[in-house]
């Protein structure tokens, strides 16, 4: 009996931890279902982002780098360095080159999804500056505000004694509101070209403003006319020269032609409200317009080159171009509606240059800030067997600072706010535009 008993004290005192055993091994399987459980989710996240890297790759693939990438992590989570630098545009047929001479295609892939995020709204405003490759087809939508508001002092005597002004002071205030609406065509020919085509609607009213009208410095007249029509149609080839690299801008060079479709302003009779005989003419009333224009009424050929470059975070863009006007004859140069003067008209060469900077807030978002400027000669007559005569003042300085937002309201459509503030006389004071491109 005592070696039964015995025995049975050895039996238990081993169950013991046998029990033991089994409550760790069930804490252990609770902590390693645990661990599939985060695993399994890990694995379907990856699973979700593979598919996103590779819907963002057949959807961007061939858009502008905007940042060079020093390394990509690997799946060990080891670095690679990037074996060659960034070029300004990946193309497809760049992809499977590389990946033809060994080249990993992942990389390019994560390269791309990696900078994709700042790649749609960085394309965005610099498609408002300058020219980009990798869009099949764009129709935009267009619409802008334009102010102007001139004040002109004009005297009509003569000066007594260098210190008495004898005659009428007048000061004339020309204000004047534009809104167009423009609707723009681009399309990629190839990864290197684009063609434009614009076609403007304007409609201008314009007051007129004169103190001392009729002979009395406190009289103050007003007269204004107004202007409507298709405006002169433009067209135009981007030309990608180089592309980007580490070490050099990104090259377009531009050709544009612009066609006199709208109303010319020469040869508008300028009336006194009423009509000639009316009392309106002896009574501070003074002669405007009938009509505004909607054009130039020349033809212009526009040769131009801009430069791109990346400064990680933002990216740099400059432009420059010259544009020439081609003589036009018409059959009425006058503004007197009683009499017919034929002539030729030279508008005097312009150059514009600008630069300006454009930061990605975010995929969607981005903010350009830039600096424009155009300054024209001046313009030139003849008369039918004549010799071309200067017209003075009509040389002009048009500087502008120009702000503007871009917000992708979805995968092809995108709203582009600016805002530009004139700062020289011959620049409108302010414009407000708002465009709607839709991208195929």
């Amino acid at each position: 009996m005592p070696a039964c008993a015995l025995a049975q004290q050895t039996l238990a005192a081993q169950a013991a931890p046998s029990a033991q055993d089994r409550n760790d091994v069930q804490a252990l399987n609770r902590e390693l279902q645990t661990l599939k459980a985060s695993y399994a989710q890990q694995v379907r996240q990856l699973r979700e982002l593979d598919m996103q890297v590779q819907a963002l790759q057949a959807r961007i693939a061939g858009k502008t780098a905007t940042t060079p990438i020093p390394a990509v992590a690997s799946a060990s989570g080891s670095t690679t360095p990037n074996p060659s630098p960034p070029q300004n545009t990946i193309k497809p047929q760049a992809n499977a080159t590389a990946a033809e001479n060994g080249q990993a295609g992942s990389h390019a892939a994560e390269q791309q999804a990696r900078q994709s995020p700042s790649t749609r709204s960085l394309q965005d405003a610099l498609q408002q500056n300058t020219s980009v490759f990798t869009r099949k087809l764009t129709i935009e939508n267009g619409l802008t505000y334009a102010w102007y508001d001139r004040k002109q002092l004009t005297l009509n005597g003569f000066l007594a004694l260098d210190a008495i002004f004898l005659g009428n002071i007048a000061l004339q205030d020309v204000k004047s509101d534009l809104l167009t609406y423009d609707l723009t065509t681009r399309y990629g020919v190839s990864q290197r070209m684009t063609l434009s085509l614009d076609v403007p609607y304007l409609a201008r009213r314009t007051a007129y403003f004169q103190g001392g009208a009729g002979g009395s410095a406190a009289a103050t007249q007003e007269e204004a006319t107004d202007g409507k029509g298709i405006g002169d149609v433009s067209f135009s080839a981007n030309y990608e020269l180089f592309t980007e690299t580490a070490h050099r801008p990104g090259t377009v060079l531009t050709f544009g032609v612009v066609a006199p479709t709208g109303r010319a302003p020469y040869g508008i009779d300028w009336s006194t409200p009423g009509g000639p005989g009316s009392d309106n003419a002896t009574h501070g009333k003074f002669a405007v317009p009938v009509r505004q224009p909607t054009g130039n009424g020349l033809w212009q050929a526009t040769f131009g080159v801009s430069v791109v470059k990346t400064m990680d975070p933002a990216i740099v863009f400059a432009n420059l171009a010259y544009t020439h006007a081609f003589p036009r004859s018409f059959a009425d140069i006058d503004t007197d509606p009683q009499t017919t003067t034929p002539g030729s008209v030279k508008l005097g060469d312009a150059y514009t240059y600008g630069a300006g900077v454009a930061f990605a807030f975010n995929e969607r978002t981005s903010l350009s800030l830039s600096f424009s400027d155009k300054l024209s000669a001046k313009a030139s007559l003849r008369a039918p067997k004549g010799r071309w005569a200067k017209v003075t003042g009509s040389d002009a300085n048009a500087a502008a600072f120009n702000m503007g937002v871009t917000y992708a309201l979805s995968r092809h459509t995108t709203l582009v706010t600016m805002l530009g503030i004139g700062l020289t006389p011959d620049a409108p004071n302010f414009t407000l535009t708002f465009k709607i491109p839709y991208t195929l």
